[in-house]
């Protein structure tokens, strides 16, 4: 501090005092000078004029008062002493030098304030933080706004721009690594944007530059994993892979489809599962071609899941009516993929078994609510089949081992029943052919 600067609590160059106050009745005292509280606050310039009435006391010292908050005391205390300060420092903490803002504009401190108002704007936030700044910054006039910079709504351009380039890195292939930590992360971010919770989504869902690029990227992915199975599928006519690549084959086969899987869930939010159900009908054979030449050790059943979960989402499309196939591509997928969801459940449910005297050993499995919506959708499906192809599917489905699942009963009924009482609801046409 520079020779002859007064400071604050000096009771001997004293001339003023500041009596601080609050409505619970405590007091705090601090001798002062008023050539400083007027040069750096416009609140005591005002106090200390001749026009405002003073209150003379402790001789020839004015006392101020000034009425605050309890929490509110350590701040005003603060800033009147950052007043003797050659540059006011606001280094506080975020909570701290918000509560010294809050005080140093009740009390008229311009460059306190602009010095605290500047460092909230550049430090980092915690949450509990953004939530105090959103409940006192608005209130402080609209020359402190810039603080909240960071936390408004940006237009939607940049958001489009943003989701399309995530997008793209989303569906790109890589390893493992980095490359594949920050793709997982790009992924759930992505998905976020799309999730509509208390809040609206970040991006429109009837956005057509969103859906027409996001096709494509689709597209893109796809396409290579049919070059990949293509591939697969060719090796394994001229000559099985070795043992060793089919570990690095099996991991590329399980990045693929979570990658897919991820699709899937992004077009299912856009409205645009089209897309993948028809890829997923037309390559289902090479699909499980592909996974019987390549999971041949432990990791078979982790494979065979992700296929299952994938599956389970394209066939759900399908009964729910928000894709329409033909009456043959229907039972064609609820032929194939009945048999390799039995298959893999009943290895889901014996790797279960066998791992339960191994507590830490984790266990390979979907969520129920995956089995249970596979299974919907296959009743639902085979549902709308013409009769004589539900007889082909449930008679299979009866001479199976693994009968349990998925389990065919509902549709079962609905089939005896259709056929049992199809001649007298359907009679009407026969009567009409005979008038004709």
């Amino acid at each position: 501090m520079r020779a002859g600067r007064p400071k604050i609590g000096d009771q001997a160059t004293s001339d003023v005092v500041v009596r601080l106050r609050t409505p619970e009745g405590r007091d705090e005292w601090l001798y002062c000078h008023s050539a400083v509280l007027a040069a750096g606050s416009t609140y005591f310039a005002d106090r200390l004029s001749d026009a405002w009435p003073t209150c003379q006391i402790l001789g020839s010292r004015y006392c101020v008062e000034v009425y605050c908050q309890e929490l509110d005391l350590s701040s005003y205390v603060t800033a009147l002493r950052l007043l003797y300060a050659i540059e006011p420092c606001s280094h506080f903490g975020v909570r701290g030098a918000l509560g010294v803002l809050q005080a140093a504009v009740h009390l008229g401190c311009g460059q306190i304030a602009a010095a605290c108002a500047g460092y909230i704007e550049s430090a980092p936030w915690e949450e509990a933080d953004e939530e105090e700044i959103l409940r006192t910054v608005p209130g402080l006039g609209p020359q402190y706004e810039c603080i909240l910079a960071r936390l408004r709504p940006i237009d939607p351009a940049p958001v489009t721009s943003i989701f399309l380039s995530a997008f793209r890195h989303a569906t790109l292939s890589s390893a493992a690594g980095p490359a594949r930590e920050l793709k997982s992360a790009a992924q759930e971010q992505l998905e976020y944007m799309l999730t509509e919770d208390d809040d609206a989504p970040l991006v429109a869902l009837d956005n057509d530059t969103v859906k027409s690029q996001v096709k494509d990227c689709a597209t893109a992915l796809l396409s290579q994993f049919s070059a990949f199975m293509s591939s697969i599928l060719t090796k394994q006519k001229e000559a099985p892979p070795l043992d060793g690549e089919h570990g690095q084959l099996q991991q590329e086969l399980q990045f693929f489809l979570c990658d897919i899987s991820w699709v899937s869930q992004v077009l299912s939010k856009l409205e645009m599962m089209k897309c993948i159900v028809v890829y997923w009908v037309g390559v289902s054979t090479d699909m499980v071609e592909t996974v019987d030449a390549v999971c041949t050790g432990d990791d078979c059943l982790k494979t065979r899941l992700k296929v299952v979960e994938v599956s389970a989402k394209v066939l759900e499309a399908v009964a729910f009516g928000n894709v329409i196939l033909p009456a043959e591509k229907r039972r064609h997928m609820v032929n194939l993929w009945i048999r390799f969801a039995r298959v893999t459940k009943s290895l889901a449910d014996q790797a279960d078994q066998d791992g339960d005297g191994e507590a830490e050993t984790p266990k390979e499995n979907l969520d129920n609510e995956v089995w249970q919506g596979l299974e919907s959708a296959i009743v639902s499906i085979v549902l709308t089949l013409p009769s004589n192809s539900q007889a082909e599917i449930l008679s299979e489905w009866l001479q199976s081992k693994h009968v349990r699942y998925p389990d065919l009963t509902e549709a079962f009924e609905a089939w005896c029943y259709r056929s049992k009482v199809a001649k007298r609801r359907l009679s009407f046409l026969s009567d009409i052919g005979q008038v004709s």
